[in-house]
């Protein structure tokens, strides 16, 4: 099936754009480095970056650095380095390739922007375990190494309800960043700078709703491949003004690509819903396998993760609080399969994939009956795909797409 027709995917015009606003982000933060001010904060992708940025802070993300290293299918390189030094094969492989990069000395950061040497470094790393526990140990382990400080939000696990006591809880932990932050930076904290960058992180958060919702035609107007991609604003420029012009120029685009019915997928004849991490090295192969398929990839748990509807800049600490709590990856399975079931009636899905990401248990769903559970609920197929985020070592690709072919055809079938 795959061999029938030569597969093109169809270039998003504003990558151009997001490739000058990415490289001055980089650059930016090279110069201050290199100059020693505005002073650099490292944090983690869904921790408190509006308040590190109201400090007057350049925020820079590990995960994205670590994602970078999976997409460039360097990360392979890395893993063992930080093996070597106790970090078990097992965890996360954004952490371990990231510092074993960093042991060696490498970063696909020279490559890509000409005069960067290294990543930026920090005066002071911000966490939130929301994400996982590896982010704590991740930033503890550069504390230690470079002599920083790493301050943490311990968060809530397995929640259903949200309720006023989780809010106020972490709520205060944000605000107990505070003095600490401004100690480092050097600036005092202002309120009405808090509350503007807080409503920047809104209009965006927004805006990239609206740009993956452009997926509830039909053909789809972009793949999920796609949006991993074109999600690097929004996670890395949040509370900016600059993600908001990307925002609307992608947004423009779309639409007018759903005006003249033009699809990723331009023969689509089978929807999909995409559950966990991305497997950043085999971004485009899939993408293309995908295409060749006629089957378009268009929404997922992942992309949706920045998505904050509750930020209210009339209630900052509370309405943060609430954005970085009420995320996906730390709610009970009720809520997860019931968010699931929601995604796959508002893009009228055929079937789900769920891939089962070896370094990184807390995205991947597929462990404890749920894919069994929402076949059996909403009367569609799902397939779990075994690989990683970025250690391919843990892909085979023979095997994932004999069983992506066989699973097409279960649904052609029908």
């Amino acid at each position: 099936m795959s061999d029938e027709k030569k597969p093109t995917i169809k270039k998003i015009q504003a990558a151009g754009h997001m490739r000058k606003i990415m490289a001055d982000y980089f650059y930016e933060m090279d110069h201050a480095m290199k100059k020693g001010s505005p002073k650099i904060a490292w944090c983690t992708s869904v921790g408190p970056a509006e308040l590190l940025l109201s400090l007057g802070f350049l925020v820079y993300y590990p995960e994205n650095h670590g994602a970078m290293l999976g997409a460039t299918r360097q990360a392979s390189n890395y893993i063992p380095v930080a093996n070597a030094i106790g970090y078990s094969p097992d965890i996360c492989s954004y952490l371990t390739s990231d510092v074993g990069a960093f042991i060696k000395k490498e970063t696909p950061l020279t490559r890509a922007y000409e005069g960067i040497e290294g990543i930026p470094l920090p005066d002071v790393m911000v966490y939130n375990t929301n994400q996982c526990r590896d982010v704590q140990d991740w930033f503890s382990w550069y504390s230690k190494e470079l002599n920083v400080p790493a301050l943490g939000i311990s968060t809530y696990r397995n929640i259903g309800g949200i309720t006023e006591d989780h809010l106020a809880s972490i709520a205060k932990q944000i605000m107990d960043l505070i003095p600490r932050l401004e100690e480092v930076g050097g600036n005092k904290f202002d309120m009405d700078k808090f509350r503007h960058v807080l409503g920047l992180s809104y209009d965006c958060t927004q805006l990239w709703k609206k740009v993956l919702e452009t997926n509830k035609t039909k053909p789809a107007p972009i793949s999920f491949f796609d949006e991993t991609i074109h999600m690097a604003p929004a996670v890395v420029l949040r509370g900016t003004e600059t993600a908001l012009e990307y925002y609307r120029v992608l947004l423009q685009e779309l639409e007018e690509r759903v005006a003249q019915n033009e699809g990723a997928v331009q023969d689509e004849d089978f929807r999909l819903y995409w559950e966990g991490m991305p497997i950043w090295g085999k971004l485009r192969d899939l993408a293309e396998f995908f295409i060749s398929l006629n089957t378009a990839v268009i929404a997922s748990t992942y992309c949706n993760s920045w998505i904050f509807d509750s930020f209210d800049p009339a209630d900052p600490f509370m309405s943060m609080a609430k954005a970085y709590t009420e995320i996906f990856i730390v709610r009970d399975e009720s809520f997860k399969e019931s968010y699931i079931e929601k995604m796959v009636d508002m893009y009228d899905i055929n079937g789900i994939l769920f891939h089962d990401s070896k370094t990184c248990p807390n995205n991947s769903n597929n462990r404890y009956g749920m894919p069994e559970r929402l076949e059996k609920k909403l009367g569609i197929p799902a397939l779990t795909i075994n690989g990683d985020l970025n250690d391919l070592r843990c892909y085979s690709e023979e095997q994932a797409k004999t069983n992506i072919e066989a699973f097409i055809e279960q649904l052609a079938s029908k």
